[in-house]
């Protein structure tokens, strides 16, 4: 992107990070539930609305184009020095809850969690992983804040898909020429995963056998994942708060359904398809 002109450069990440797709369904989740019970440490993937999201969702195949890591409110940062540089990014009330996410344009800065609110939001959470793990990742998103957000990785990955035989060699991927704890651009998936590689949480390890040794793990190139993988990974746990709560042991039954024949398409749409067979006759 250094080649890029300045303007133009900031034009092209106006036009790709501004929101413009409505949401293909409304939103599933019970977002006061899900504010109570979310945990330091949880993965929060968010189906976006923007033309970047559409390039993600490309990429992977996935409606989860975006992460963020939830890292609690002020208090329960526990580092002192942690929790003032997060008070530096944010000055907002200590009760807020706070996620950290690299956002194109805006690199990585802290967000209230209440700005998902309407959003389609996935939890997922790192099995077993115990408090003080929790902090250091969490501390770890949070000594990178103010790093700039990494377009190049996006590209990248999408190159990726490409055979390399014919590719030209300038356009080959860099991905593999990733060093640890040097990136001076980070996206929201590369930025996620690096917080767990550094207490050698796994994601997605390739697993091969050592013979007499039994297994062995090899961590993977933080630099391939992209959103959905977080929820692909058997080491974490998917979190869902659906908007009709678990009190009961069969929670359906208690739905207050709309009479028979009315159906939505997924765009929010309600057709009455006995209207429909009326009209036909």
């Amino acid at each position: 992107m250094g080649l890029i002109p300045r303007k133009l450069n900031t034009g092209l990440i106006g036009w790709l990070s501004k929101e413009i797709y409505d949401p293909p369904h409304p939103t599933y989740y019970n977002y006061e539930q899900m504010k109570y019970e979310v945990r330091v440490g949880d993965v929060l993937l968010v189906e976006g609305r923007s033309r970047i999201s559409r390039v993600i969702n490309w990429i992977s195949s996935s409606p989860w184009t975006h992460a963020a890591l939830y890292i609690g409110r002020l208090y329960d940062i526990q580092d002192p020095h942690l929790r003032q540089l997060v008070y530096k990014h944010y000055q907002g009330a200590p009760e807020e809850q706070l996620v950290i996410e690299s956002l194109l344009g805006k690199g990585v800065i802290v967000t209230p969690l209440s700005f998902y609110r309407k959003h389609h939001v996935r939890i997922c959470r790192p099995r077993g992983l115990n408090f003080d793990s929790a902090q250091k990742v969490s501390g770890y998103v949070i000594a990178r804040l103010g790093v700039q957000y990494s377009l190049r990785h996006i590209f990248d990955l999408a190159r990726f898909l490409f055979p390399w035989p014919i590719l030209p060699r300038q356009w080959r991927s860099s991905l593999f020429a990733y060093q640890a704890g040097v990136q001076t651009r980070l996206s929201c998936s590369l930025l996620i995963a690096e917080a767990f590689a550094s207490i050698k949480f796994p994601l997605l390890p390739l697993v091969q056998e050592k013979g007499d040794k039994g297994l062995e793990f090899i961590r993977r190139n933080p630099t391939l994942f992209t959103p959905s993988d977080f929820d692909y990974s058997p080491y974490f746990d998917i979190i869902k708060y659906p908007l009709v709560g678990s009190q009961s042991a069969a929670p359906y039954e208690n739905i207050p359904w709309a009479e028979d024949g009315i159906f939505s398409n997924d765009h929010g749409k309600i057709m009455n398809l006995k209207s429909s067979q009326k009209d036909e006759k």
